[in-house]
C-alpha cells in the first residue's frame, strides 16, 4: 500500500488525513496517510527517514514551506515563483518540490463562480501566503491587481519578482484610501490572533466579493469586515484547502477526484 502524509508542526488539527481519505475512497484507491509532527531542527533528517521508509509522497504545512525547498532534489517553476513547496513527489534519489496553493485558490474561486478577469482585484498582505497566490491571479488577467502591506517595501519587492509574468501594483494600506475594488483576498494571518487589519474607510465596489484564505475561527474577522463593506459574496479558505489537496493527489496519484462532496463533508 502507498503511503503519505502531511508534517508540519503542529499538525494534529490537520484537515488533511480526512481529505485524501475521502479521496481515495471516490476514486477507488488504496493508500495510507497520515499527520507527522516534525519539528523544524529535524527536517531533513525526517525527510530522508520517510524516504527509505517507502513514502511515495508528503504535504508540507507550517513552519516548513520555505525551508523543505533547499532539501528537494528539484523544484518545480511555480513552486520557485511562489517561494514554498507545499507537495512533495517521491524520486528514486530523493523528493521533487512543487506547490499546488495558488492553483487550488484559482479553482475554488471558479468553482464559487467569481471572476477575475477583467477586475480590479486587491490582495491583502505581501507574505508568503500572498506570493503563493500572485502567479494564477496574474494568468487570470485582471483589469489591475494591487498588493498592500502595512509598508511599502515588501509589495515592491513582489511587484519586482512577479513583473516577468504581469504588473502587481504595490501599495500601502493607509493609500488605498478611496479606491474601490471588485474583488478583496486577504492573505493575512491578522485572524489567526482574531484580529483584522487597520484599512481606511469602503474599499469595496458594489457588488464586490471578499475571499480568505484562512478558514475556521481565523476567517471570523474578515468576514465580519467584508459583511461592514457589504460584500455581495464571502468566502473562506476551506474549498482552497481542498482543491490545492486534490491537485496533489492528481500528482501522486494520476486522477483528479471531485472536490465539491469533499468541500461540502467538510462543512
Amino acid at each position: 500500500m502507498d503511503r503519505y502524509a502531511v508534517i508540519g508542526q503542529p499538525v494534529a488539527h490537520s484537515k488533511s488525513p480526512a481529505i485524501h481519505a475521502r479521496f481515495a475512497r471516490q476514486t477507488g484507491q488504496t493508500l495510507a496517510y497520515e499527520a507527522i509532527e516534525v519539528a523544524p531542527e529535524r527536517l531533513a533528517e525526517h525527510l530522508a527517514e520517510l524516504h527509505a521508509k517507502g513514502y511515495a509522497g508528503l504535504n508540507v504545512t507550517l513552519p516548513h514551506k520555505i525551508a523543505v525547498m533547499a532539501l528537494c532534489e528539484a523544484v518545480s517553476e511555480r513552486a520557485q515563483r511562489a517561494g514554498a513547496v507545499n507537495t512533495l513527489i517521491r524520486t528514486d534519489t530523493g523528493w521533487r518540490g512543487d506547490n499546488t496553493d495558488g492553483e487550488g485558490f484559482i479553482r475554488d474561486l471558479q468553482r464559487l463562480g467569481i471572476a477575475v478577469a477583467g477586475r480590479r482585484v486587491l490582495v491583502l498582505g505581501a507574505g508568503g501566503a500572498a506570493r503563493g497566490i500572485l502567479e494564477p491571479l496574474l494568468a487570470q488577467r485582471p483589469a489591475e491587481l494591487v498588493v498592500s502591506n502595512r509598508n511599502p517595501w515588501k509589495p515592491e519587492a513582489l511587484a519586482e519578482d512577479f513583473k516577468a509574468l504581469g504588473t502587481v501594483v504595490p501599495r500601502t494600506h493607509l493609500s488605498l484610501k478611496g479606491d474601490r475594488f471588485d474583488l478583496i483576498v486577504n492573505a493575512t494571518s491578522a485572524g489567526h490572533q482574531g484580529r483584522m487589519i487597520a484599512l481606511p474607510g469602503q474599499l469595496l465596489a458594489t457588488g464586490g466579493d471578499a475571499y480568505d484564505l484562512s478558514y475556521g475561527a481565523a476567517f471570523t474577522p474578515f468576514r465580519e469586515w467584508a459583511q461592514s463593506q457589504g460584500a455581495a459574496r464571502i468566502a473562506d479558505g476551506l474549498g482552497m484547502l481542498v482543491e490545492q489537496a486534490a491537485a496533489a493527489f492528481a500528482l501522486w496519484r494520476g486522477q483528479r477526484p471531485q472536490t465539491a462532496p469533499v468541500i461540502e463533508a467538510l462543512r
